[in-house]
């Protein structure tokens, strides 16, 4: 399945969800950069409230495009043991690099939402959209951090590796993905438009849903 563009996924994600239980009283959350135009698009289909969940991958140390693990605003780290033993890297690192992180979810939510609220997820049903799975890591810490407050948690994804798709399975209440190819090597190569998405985009995007309050397709 190769999608034109992360917005064409998001339309083609949103026929997936119609039957969603709690569809009435759900809210969307997208994990930026990449994972905003998809939710956007599901969110416009669908007609739901649209907000970020910021969660910021952790690189191996001299090789970062290798995620360790990753980190939420809420606190939560998730973290991938084997590549932790197989690189030697001590704790202590990793919570040094989880504390900066932190604080760049901290700028990076204030700089999305541009003073609106968060949206209050706290016994709804929370979809959680990105654009692809292919560790899995961030979503996880996603998961891991409204586990507590949402009263469902579904992720909806275009896109992942098996791996990662049954690792989410275990976590969240569902897993809605398109297309888990059996040979998966990066998410980008089931799009023929992968440009990155900027900070710009995703203000407008986010802007333009409402992020927030009632959604503009609402009004």
């Amino acid at each position: 399945m190769i999608f034109r563009d992360r917005r064409d996924a998001g339309r083609a994600l949103a026929h997936a969800l119609r039957d969603t239980p709690g569809l009435e009283r759900a809210v969307l959350l997208a994990l930026p950069r990449g994972g905003v135009p998809v939710g956007y698009e599901l969110a416009r289909e669908l007609r739901l409230p649209l907000d970020v969940l910021v969660v910021r991958k952790l690189g191996v140390p001299g090789q970062e495009e290798l995620a360790l693990g990753a980190v939420a605003g809420s606190g939560v780290l998730v973290v991938n043991p084997e590549i932790v033993r197989a690189f030697a890297i001590p704790r202590e690192q990793i919570e040094a690099m989880a504390a900066r992180e932190r604080a760049e979810i901290a700028r990076r939510e204030a700089l999305y939402r541009g003073g609106r609220a968060a949206l209050d997820v706290a016994g709804r049903t929370a979809i959680l959209v990105d654009d692809g799975l292919a560790t899995g890591s961030t979503m996880m810490a996603a998961v891991r951090s409204l586990r507590p407050v949402a009263a469902r948690l579904v992720v909806a994804v275009p896109v992942g590796s098996r791996g990662a798709c049954e690792d989410l399975r275990r976590e969240a209440d569902e897993v809605v993905c398109l297309d888990t190819p059996e040979l998966f090597h990066a998410v980008g190569e089931f799009y023929e438009d992968f440009e990155q998405t900027s900070d710009a985009e995703v203000t407008a995007l986010l802007a333009q849903a409402g992020s927030g309050g009632q959604p503009c397709w609402a009004r």
